[in-house]
């Protein structure tokens, strides 16, 4: 199926910039934990998505499913400071799992969820490809999948053709890239093509989408 064009104009949004003495911190947006801060480390990569594009994009998943949140699988492949899957968990998730490979980010991520109480969330170390390889050979299946790697590195898309087997019937991919995804007809990457982008928008140099698999 064609990439669908963004159905929505582009809104700027200021991205933080990371200080390098100074951690920034980042808000959980709604449910039980809504308005908690979460401290933004400066490591490298790590690239929180802002609050006005999470409430954004957790609008557009509110719809998609009627705001019910209680039997959703989530996975976050490339957790960082934990905005996207905390803020999943926050609105009553399942289950959250959360994958990072830096150890510093990993033990922060830890701490904030004991000072939660977030027992529907794990949290992983390792290698995000690794890692959805290993889940798909479980056999373990997701209602929604955020990938919000660092840029220029690949890493979307490697990781999203991963998602085509981790996906439940009907499940949604969140994505973040510093470029677009839309392409004239005929030039649509291999990696994109089975790919519908249902709802997409740009804030400041970044780009974000949510996809539905068609294939």
């Amino acid at each position: 199926m064609p990439i669908k064009p963004s159905r929505k104009p582009a809104k700027p949004a200021k991205v933080p910039v990371h200080g390098p003495q100074h951690a920034n911190q980042v808000r959980i947006i709604g449910g039980q934990w809504k308005r908690t801060p979460l401290p933004v480390l400066s490591a490298l990569g790590l690239r929180p998505t802002p609050d006005r594009v999470r409430e954004t994009v957790f609008n557009w998943i509110n719809h998609q499913r009627d705001a019910y949140w209680a039997d959703a699988q989530v996975l976050d492949l490339f957790a960082g400071s934990g905005a996207l899957g905390f803020e999943a968990a926050s609105r009553g998730a399942q289950s959250v799992m959360m994958v990072d490979s830096n150890t510093q980010v990993v033990r922060q991520l830890e701490d904030i969820k004991a000072k939660l109480k977030a027992d529907n969330i794990t949290i992983t170390r390792g290698d995000a490809v690794a890692t959805a390889q290993s889940a798909m050979a479980r056999g373990q299946k997701f209602d929604l999948i955020f990938l919000d790697p660092p840029y220029q590195q690949g890493l979307l898309e490697r990781t999203l053709p991963l998602c085509s087997k981790l996906l439940k019937a009907g499940g949604l991919v969140y994505a973040e890239s510093g470029m677009a995804l839309e392409f004239a007809a005929g030039e649509i990457p291999e990696w994109l093509v089975d790919w519908e982008i249902v709802r997409s928008d740009k804030a400041g140099m970044v780009f974000f989408y949510l996809l539905k698999y068609q294939g």
